[in-house]
């Protein structure tokens, strides 16, 4: 048992018998002896210097290699390790691994490069009493290494509930432990708090969204903290800018092809309802959950950028006002004054949803990028997940969560992804 300077007993030999002896009757009688409330984890933490070793130099003379893991270990059966915090001065802690019997900690996630560390180790004695040792350590300067860095979307504003933060990385990254170091790094923080994830797009781009849509009134801080980590041989992180997303209001536009209606729907109320035409069969309009991508007060649409050959029956050359866009092939929710007498009645478009210019100008006004638009019951595709919008939400959780490179669900092959059911706003 170590006893601090304030502990009862005398010296060496015989003193320190006594010493014990007189601790167990006070313990017995249940009064104060030689730790506060007779309780030895109450006492002041002895300097557990001498009974732990470091895999790394604490006084700082020796730089620690970067690409080693940090290892912590209890010198010999009479105490053990309790608790490890290593973080370095940034603020970014580092994970590790303590064994059962407290015989030795590392870390299983990488060091920085040329960063400085401050190492806290609880401990505890053969008899209970806690010990305590912290050292600070600094580790070397990288190497020539590739930089990694990251460019996080979208641009700082605000935006709709079904906006997906995305990262794209300079970069390419396949391995999967390596993905799993880039992921663990890269933070996304909402208040209100969400359960989200990333999902890994391709080797260059990662989406990040919630179980369900954002909050309403959301803040979204996004970060990475890959600067100097080492993610492969000759690749560590670099310098990557932050970035502050909000919500706004919940707004979900949704539109059913067989009756022709497009309802929208703002905080969980309906707002407006809208005669509505959608893609004629040949041209159907997707199905699924989009994201409002960008509002175009004038579009100029030809039919031969969409594969229909000019002067073909099914041919259009016409500049449209309006138009808000949701996939990058060329759908759009827009003012279509030459079919008003379908809209409500019949699908004549080809792929887009048109309506009246009135109710195209007070849809473009209402919505914002990130809001979402929904359409169920057309005879067209399931929207894609990834390539041509954000098709994101077209996925269930489990099949997002699989694209996580910290998950141990195999990720999908997003392409022979099964067809789901349009959920309804």
């Amino acid at each position: 048992m170590r006893h601090t300077e304030s502990s009862c007993g005398a010296g060496a030999g015989r003193g320190r018998v006594v010493g014990r002896a007189l601790l167990v009757f006070a313990l017995g009688a249940g009064v104060t002896g030689c730790f506060s409330g007779g309780n030895p984890l109450s006492a002041e933490p002895y300097d557990a210097a001498d009974q732990i070793s470091f895999s790394v130099s604490a006084d700082g003379d020796k730089p620690a290699d970067p690409d080693k893991p940090l290892e912590i270990v209890a010198k010999d059966s009479d105490g053990r390790i309790t608790d490890v915090s290593a973080v370095d001065a940034t603020g970014r802690h580092v994970a590790g691994e303590l064994a059962a019997d407290g015989s030795r900690w590392h870390s299983t996630t990488p060091l920085a490069a040329d960063a400085q560390y401050t190492v806290r180790v609880s401990t505890e004695d053969e008899d209970g009493a806690p010990g305590r040792k912290v050292i600070t350590f600094t580790t070397g300067k990288p190497g020539a290494h590739k930089r990694l860095t990251v460019t996080f979307g979208p641009e700082a504003g605000t935006y709709g509930v079904g906006q997906p933060v995305t990262a794209e990385l300079n970069e390419p990254v396949k391995e999967p432990a390596q993905r799993a170091v880039v992921e663990r790094a890269l933070k996304v923080d909402s208040t209100p708090a969400v359960t989200g994830t990333w999902h890994w797009v391709d080797d260059k781009k990662l989406h990040y969204r919630p179980r369900d849509y954002w909050p309403t009134q959301a803040t979204i801080e996004v970060r990475s903290n890959l600067e100097g980590i080492k993610v492969g041989d000759r690749l560590r992180g670099g310098a990557s800018k932050p970035l502050t997303l909000r919500t706004g209001d919940r707004v979900i536009a949704l539109t059913d092809a067989a009756t022709h209606q497009l309802t929208v729907f703002k905080n969980g109320e309906e707002i407006k309802q809208i005669p509505v035409t959608t893609g004629k069969p040949g041209f159907e309009t997707r199905n699924g959950v989009k994201v409002v991508l960008a509002k175009e007060p004038l579009v100029r649409m030809r039919s031969s950028t969409v594969g229909i050959a000019e002067g073909s029956s099914e041919s259009y050359d016409l500049n449209v006002r309006f138009a808000t866009r949701v996939t990058w092939s060329g759908e759009y929710v827009h003012a279509a004054p030459w079919s008003v007498g379908s809209q409500g009645y019949a699908n004549v478009s080809h792929g887009c949803v048109g309506m009246s210019t009135a109710n195209a100008e007070w849809f473009f006004d209402t919505v914002r990028q990130g809001d979402i638009v929904e359409v169920v019951n057309s005879g067209g595709d399931m929207m894609e997940p990834f390539g041509n919008g954000f098709g994101d939400w077209n996925l269930d959780w489990p099949k997002w969560q699989a694209g996580s490179a910290l998950t141990t669900t195999k990720a999908p092959n997003t392409q022979d992804t099964a067809r789901l059911e349009p959920r309804a706003a």
